[in-house]
């Protein structure tokens, strides 16, 4: 069977990894990343030998990557002719304008998180909801947040089903290396419900959430605690069997060590992990609390790389690679390494 052909449009925070991601997919083929200018990023890609062909998305600026020693393979345009599925990772708004290229070509495509829902016809997770995905044409991914809340809330669900939902998120207020948000030594909180609420919802429509949102002056990983209302009884223990056996779920504890979102990224860095990322979201069994018919945890969101799994799944379910949502998600995981860990334990 032929290799499903994938080009990713930005090659930042979110595009390399995806490049990276895709690149270890034994069923696709990374033909090559898009960008407009010699970024770090792309310095970096070409001292690494340049491993992916690099395409210009904006044709005028082809010069001031070659003036940087960087070989251009070609533009956005033709990247696009040579794919099956575009992954576009970049800036909110522009994938809406790619969206018009992809149209043209008769080319499917997945946007990230930061565009707005009316740019896909699903909006798109791999576990809740990766029959919806199958064939269409364009899928928007949840945020990092909602996408490791919702692994999490339909985990249980599953289980035990989900009757609601309450959210405190406790968000980095910006990835690192950024500095356009300035340097700040405050705690900001934003109205209620947060957005992750609601798109918990768009996705999982049968839960009722509400949320809110505190703004943190750190770089590495959100947390989450939640609230939840199983429509089942169930243990503390119990949750926490079913969390230990999703593979997109790492139980972890304070008496191992990780001791809150800068412990998981040290981690992660000492596993030899590229950029310490993590694909998995941790959660500490030591917040697996039960409250009458109430379940109360926490959780650890990875940012930078959380998205990048259910980005994959996505390309399966919009090309039919897999039609089964466990089958797909397991194909995704074996590629990407997720769970070895447990293989350990």
């Amino acid at each position: 069977m032929a290799k499903v052909k994938v080009g990713v449009a930005g090659y930042g925070v979110i595009g390399q990894r995806l490049a990276d991601g895709v690149a270890l997919q034994e069923d696709m083929e990374l033909v090559g990343v898009a960008d407009v200018a010699p970024t770090l990023s792309i310095r970096a890609l070409r001292e690494r030998g340049m491993p992916y062909a690099l395409y210009t998305a904006l044709p005028e600026k082809k010069g001031d990557l070659e003036a940087a020693g960087i070989p251009v393979s070609g533009t956005l345009e033709d990247l696009v002719q040579k794919v099956d599925v575009m992954l576009d990772a970049t800036s909110a708004g522009v994938g809406a304008k790619n969206k018009e290229l992809y149209t043209k070509y008769g080319k499917k495509a997945i946007f990230q998180g930061g565009e707005k829902n009316d740019v896909a016809d699903v909006f798109f997770h791999g576990y809740a909801n990766y029959e919806k995905g199958l064939d269409a044409q364009f899928l928007k991914l949840t945020s990092c947040n909602t996408t490791g809340l919702i692994r999490a809330v339909d985990c249980i669900d599953r289980k035990a089903g989900v009757e609601k939902v309450a959210i405190t998120i406790i968000r980095r207020v910006a990835d690192p290396g950024d500095y356009h948000r300035g340097l700040t030594n405050a705690l900001q909180v934003d109205k209620a419900p947060s957005h992750q609420a609601v798109d918990l919802m768009t996705i999982m429509p049968h839960v009722n959430a509400t949320g809110i949102l505190v703004h943190t002056p750190v770089t590495h990983g959100h947390i989450i605690t939640i609230v939840m209302t199983p429509k089942k009884d169930i243990s503390a223990d119990e949750a926490l069997k079913y969390f230990d056996d999703h593979p997109r779920i790492r139980v972890v504890s304070l008496d191992e060590g990780f001791l809150g979102n800068a412990s998981l990224f040290r981690y992660a860095r000492d596993l030899g992990n590229p950029r310490g990322d993590m694909y998995e979201i941790a959660l500490w069994k030591d917040t697996v609390v039960k409250s009458e018919g109430d379940i109360m945890f926490a959780i650890n969101i990875p940012q930078e790389s959380v998205t990048i799994p259910e980005s994959i799944d996505g390309i399966r379910a919009v090309m039919g690679m897999q039609k089964d949502r466990i089958e797909a998600t397991n194909t995704t995981n074996k590629y990407l390494g997720i769970g070895k860990w447990k293989d350990l334990s």
